[in-house]
């Protein structure tokens, strides 16, 4: 169980590895194709990224591309993108994941019974997939667009004393509503029971930079824009990403 307290001290900067040691890259969305998989996986291998997810039928595809030990992690999506599959069915696809190899797997939320009040299922639901997959770490996903700021402390609240390893934003099928305000909801909500990842709209090595100065431990980014990313963190005086927000 995930029940230590992970908020570490904030690095003063960060250089082109360590900044691709904190990014997950997928191919997620519907219309990703095998050639798409297979990217993927040069790419996250190739820049050291620290976990490439894809969607759960090219889970076995993805292991096999990935060298076993390397920097990258192999993950997958659970009870995707809705949340509103059922506990039974998220343990099954968990189980089945895991199986195949993927290393961490990021679920999404029951966000109906979240917003329904209905708290002790969210709660059972996501420890039956905890339990299921342990030692596997679970991120779960909030989907910050459809939730309000109360219901967002009550979610993060929830996976926090859930036995989950991360607290996720959202799953990039909806439109983003990652921003600075509703991370600190989150990250003081859960003060460094579980550790917190952004994603969604990340595009700059500034919002990075000041994710990290408030407790983000881990971002989803876009494969191409973390490339990108990676590349202007190389190019900075020093070829570091300043946290600290000062000048000179």
């Amino acid at each position: 169980m995930h029940n230590t307290r992970h908020r570490s001290q904030t690095p003063a900067s960060l250089s082109p590895r360590e900044l691709a040691a904190l990014i997950d890259v997928s191919a997620v969305q519907a219309f990703h194709t095998e050639a798409d998989v297979r990217e993927l996986a040069e790419i996250a291998v190739a820049e050291g990224f620290i976990a490439a997810h894809v969607l759960p039928n090219f889970v076995p595809l993805l292991r096999s591309l990935v060298p076993a030990g390397g920097l990258t992690l192999v993950g997958g999506p659970v009870g995707f993108p809705s949340g509103g599959h059922t506990t039974r069915t998220k343990v099954a696809e968990a189980t089945e994941l895991a199986a195949n190899g993927a290393q961490e797997l990021d679920m999404m939320i029951n966000v109906g019974r979240l917003k329904s009040g209905d708290l002790d299922y969210v709660r059972s639901d996501i420890r039956a997939v905890v339990e299921a997959i342990a030692p596997v770490p679970l991120k779960v996903i909030l989907e910050l667009a459809h939730l309000t700021d109360d219901e967002i402390r009550t979610a993060s609240a929830i996976v926090a004393e859930s036995g989950a390893a991360f607290v996720k934003t959202g799953t990039g099928w909806t439109p983003s509503a990652t921003t600075p305000e509703k991370l600190k909801l989150i990250i003081d909500t859960v003060d460094g029971a579980v550790e917190v990842k952004a994603s969604g709209g990340i595009r700059s090595l500034e919002s990075i930079a000041a994710m990290v100065r408030l407790g983000v431990t881990r971002f989803g980014i876009n494969t191409k824009v973390a490339v990108d990313l990676v590349r202007q963190c190389a190019a900075l005086p020093g070829g570091r990403l300043d946290i600290t927000g000062t000048v000179g």
